[in-house]
């Protein structure tokens, strides 16, 4: 008898809540398998599929919202294995499951932190309370693969938004299964999309796209690019996240400033009653 050949999985976009092939047909092969190639064309599907799904997750409550990001822990902790079966460390995908959790928690007590009542010289409430910027593109550190990920899209969908993620050429993997795992988490089609391939294909049209409020350049190690991307971000007024330094622990207690960074204030005057 012949040799059976494997069939090699071939890793598809993550759009919509669905798995679509690139527009493009185009597929490019790394850590042996088939990872599709996004075009211009998949990032700006992409944009509308995350614009569908902002008014219904950002007027979702905080505390589902938090469930839905707590189930997705339980999800990746029941695929560990299979994550380290890729090649990411043990520690990490614990450290990721945990951040997920972490994140979880502050879904109900952010606006509890940065919102509240102004004291003001008048017969007026003054109250301010956050609320989410919107639309956010994401260009994903390369390392650590799943721990950076994470660290990068639970920030930004706890606090209401939706996220458009670049995921790092070199290492997909990661990015693509968890988008299988967030498939199966409760999580609504359009919150997170995720797209592979060349930067060059993706980023700058997401840099530049009109129906996108921020933008978090993380993964550009290159300065030059990143000050680039945020000349194109220029021209709507996109909220820009500079990417962190080199040396960055991922480990380390991610704080809150990335979830502040994509909060917008509204602020609210009522009379007071006699």
């Amino acid at each position: 008898m012949s040799e059976r050949v494997a069939v090699r999985k071939t890793y598809k976009l993550f759009i919509g809540g669905k798995f679509p092939r690139s527009e493009s047909g185009r597929s490019y092969l790394v850590q042996d398998a088939n990872v599709s190639l996004a075009s211009r064309k998949d990032a700006r599907d992409a944009v509308v599929a995350a614009r569908a799904a902002v008014k219904g997750w950002a007027g979702a409550t905080a505390y589902n919202r938090g469930q839905i990001l707590y189930r997705a822990a339980e999800m990746l902790e029941g695929r560990r294995e299979q994550f380290v079966a890729l090649g990411v460390p043990g520690d990490e995908v614990d450290a990721a499951i945990d951040r997920w959790v972490w994140y979880a928690g502050w879904s109900d007590k952010l606006a509890q932190v940065y919102g509240g009542a102004n004291p003001v010289a008048g017969p007026y409430f003054n109250l301010s309370a956050p609320e989410p910027t919107g639309v956010v593109a994401v260009v994903a550190p390369a390392s650590p693969a799943l721990l950076g990920l994470v660290s990068v899209i639970a920030p930004a969908i706890v606090t209401g938004n939706t996220v458009v993620v670049a995921a790092s050429p070199a290492e997909p993997l990661a990015a693509v299964t968890l988008a299988e795992v967030l498939a199966t988490s409760d999580l609504p089609g359009g919150v997170v999309n995720i797209l592979t391939g060349r930067l060059s294909d993706t980023v700058p049209t997401l840099a530049s796209h009109m129906d996108v409020n921020a933008i978090d350049l993380t993964g550009v190690a290159d300065a030059d690019l990143a000050a680039d991307l945020e000349v194109k971000a220029a021209e709507n007024l996109k909220r820009v996240l500079r990417p962190a330094p080199a040396d960055h622990d991922w480990f380390a207690d991610p704080g809150v400033t990335r979830m502040t960074s994509l909060l917008e204030t509204k602020t609210v005057w009522h009379p007071k009653g006699v």
